[in-house]
């Protein structure tokens, strides 16, 4: 039977303690609450309780393989849910927490195995958002929150793309406003003899090698998926896709809008909706199609916090493919090609 999904605003500016109060006892009765993080909206249920872990998995529709990240506020619940933190891992806290890194550490007896899909280890952030901060105090003090999306879907960075896929399936969403960030955490694996990046995000491979000795890449983030299972979110299963089938073009800029071109008339000719992601450079150069441009190009942040909403927004006009061009910026570069790779499933279409 579908339950009344609650929706309250709440100002992360001037937090409604009593508002976070009732969504915390609603975490603490084993329910599931959606509130925003710095990265993207997450879908609450208490990591101590299986049953709240099986809910997120049956509300999301997601595999029930595919681990949850543990949300925390402060260094002694680390240290109690897990068999060792590392000295790497307090270095990393000191300089990224609160903030949008997730590690993996080896998990003790006080993480049950349905918030960790089946692992012996567990995934654990610490959010800088005020609002998920209070909320996490205000229940156990241990939240696990995947995006709070339909599994496969565009990860939501405003409330009302969680109210589109979840309404009716969780007890309250918390509309804290939009994202700031608008991708989610990089994840690094702290189990391995060399700290290794299994998520590209916003803390990118540099930012991780001016604390860490060594870090390493998981060679699988920009390939294709593998049959092996995932240890971190949104390792193995095809991600953030909309509805429509989306392909990336990629080279040279003349080239790239060439091309796209070419495909929308082609499809236009079918009576095909085609949808183009372009930039501040280039979105007056498609002749049709509905064009929306993600951003400068150089404006690597912008392009992270539009792409999901880009996503959805196509979902919405109903278009029957979309053409991207590709983000290879610097910084977060990798994590935005990461995202959007997996939302195409692989599919790229190389110009020159």
């Amino acid at each position: 039977m579908e339950m009344k999904t609650k929706i309250i605003k709440i100002n992360p500016q001037a937090i409604d303690f009593e508002a976070i109060a009732q969504a915390g006892e609603i975490l603490k009765k084993g329910g599931l609450v959606a509130f925003p993080t710095e990265t993207v909206y997450g879908l609450g249920g208490d990591a101590t309780n299986p049953d709240a872990s099986h809910k997120i998995y049956s509300a999301k529709g997601r595999p029930s393989d595919n681990p949850l990240i543990v949300h925390i506020t402060n260094m002694e619940a680390l240290e109690k849910m897990v068999a060792e933190v590392p000295p790497s891992a307090y270095a990393l806290a000191e300089r990224f927490w609160p903030g949008p890194l997730t590690m993996i550490f080896r998990k003790n007896e006080k993480i049950p195995y349905e918030t960790t899909g089946g692992m012996d280890t567990v995934a654990v952030r610490m959010p800088s958002d005020p609002i998920a901060r209070a909320l996490i105090d205000a229940s156990t003090g241990y939240v696990a929150a995947p995006s709070a999306n339909t599994s496969g879907r565009p990860s939501p960075t405003e409330a009302e793309h969680v109210a589109q896929d979840l309404c009716g399936k969780i007890d309250m969403i918390i509309d804290g406003g939009s994202v700031p960030i608008g991708l989610e955490s990089t994840i690094v694996d702290l189990t391995e003899d060399v700290p290794m990046i299994l998520r590209p995000g916003y803390i990118t491979l540099e930012m991780l090698g001016e604390v860490l000795d060594q870090v390493k890449v998981d060679p699988g983030l920009i390939a294709a998926d593998s049959d092996r299972k995932p240890k971190a979110p949104g390792m193995k299963y095809r991600h953030y896709a909309p509805k429509a089938d989306l392909k990336v073009v990629e080279g040279e800029t003349d080239a790239v809008v060439q091309e796209i071109n070419r495909l929308c008339t082609e499809l236009s000719a079918q009576n095909k909706r085609v949808g183009i992601i372009a930039t501040e450079e280039t979105k007056d150069r498609y002749e049709q199609g509905i064009v929306i441009s993600i951003g400068a190009r150089d404006d690597e942040e912008a392009i992270a916090r539009h792409l999901y909403g880009i996503l959805r927004r196509f979902d919405e006009l109903g278009v029957d493919a979309i053409f991207s061009e590709s983000f290879a910026t610097a910084g977060m570069g990798q994590a935005i090609m990461n995202r959007l790779l997996k939302a195409a499933g692989h599919q790229v279409l190389e110009v020159s």
